[in-house]
């Protein structure tokens, strides 16, 4: 069983025209209703810094119930505070970059205060019976030249798993991972940590993204973050986007291996088709 990430918060902030909240919600609902794991839906963060995601807290209230679990991305621990406050999100995401450049350039915090509000974060969600799910931003490497070896990013996880962080996903946030150093993570941290469930956040040229799937499912790796038409990508990485993995490409290399995804066929085209409305403009 393949467990998919759907990421529409990562297409939707940085698209350049304003959606109103009414067809994010909308168009969220048709995601609901595919039976994704978990929808990455929003993020409460300054509005200043990503004006899409001001109105997050609006489009939570008109959310349909469903199975699928809701993620929201925080940057500090006021977001993280305003995010526990709401009772139908499940899981909280922490962008921790282990290249001290970015996470100044993305949460104005060197790496050594980013991981003290880790830890006050976890502790918020564990008191508001919430789960912490850290990215490791720049996770393959980086553009900037600061120091990164697998070396680098299996220390971080060491370390995040030594705090009881339940999910930690390697996020390839400017798409610069190879199948190599893809499997070389995967395949020591899965078996190294059998109580954490470790997951990919790929950006991908069109035409890597399936040496990149492969490479991390074939390591062990079984939970995956993806966008519907691959759109997105982190908008203070650097000026040309790298998309996300596309969810059809993932349900293709699903379907070619043989792996259950226990999506609704019918409710995915829909959104498909939503997608290309919302994102067509």
């Amino acid at each position: 069983m393949l467990k998919i990430i759907e990421c529409p918060r990562d297409a939707m902030q940085g698209w350049p025209r304003q959606i109103p909240a009414q067809e994010k919600t909308a168009y969220l609902n048709a995601l609901l209703r595919v039976g994704f794991d978990t929808l990455d839906f929003g993020s409460f963060v300054s509005p200043k810094a990503i004006p899409q995601m001001a109105d997050t807290a609006e489009v939570l209230a008109g959310l349909d119930e469903s199975a699928t679990k809701l993620l929201a991305i925080v940057a500090n621990v006021r977001g993280a505070e305003d995010a526990v406050g709401h009772e139908r999100v499940h899981y909280l995401g922490f962008p921790f970059s282990i290249s001290e450049t970015f996470q100044l350039r993305n949460a104005n915090k060197t790496i050594a205060e980013s991981l003290e509000q880790v830890q006050t974060i976890q502790e918020l969600c564990i008191k508001n019976e919430k789960q912490l799910v850290i990215y490791i931003s720049m996770g393959f490497g980086n553009p900037y030249g600061d120091p990164y070896s697998p070396e680098v990013a299996l220390e971080w996880a060491d370390r995040f798993a030594a705090l009881h962080i339940p999910i930690i996903s390697l996020a390839d946030t400017v798409g610069v991972a190879k199948p190599e150093g893809i499997s070389a993570l995967f395949s020591k941290l899965v078996p190294a940590y059998p109580e954490v469930e470790f997951g990919a956040h790929f950006h991908s040229t069109p035409q890597a993204w399936e040496e990149k799937i492969a490479a991390a499912w074939d390591n062990g790796c079984r939970r995956f973050d993806s966008a519907i038409r691959g759109i997105g990508g982190c908008p203070m990485a650097q000026d040309d986007l790298v998309g996300n993995i596309a969810t059809e490409n993932l349900l293709w290399f699903c379907q070619q291996r043989g792996i259950d995804t226990g999506l609704d066929a019918k409710a995915f085209a829909e959104a498909m088709v939503q997608a290309d409305s919302v994102f067509g403009h």
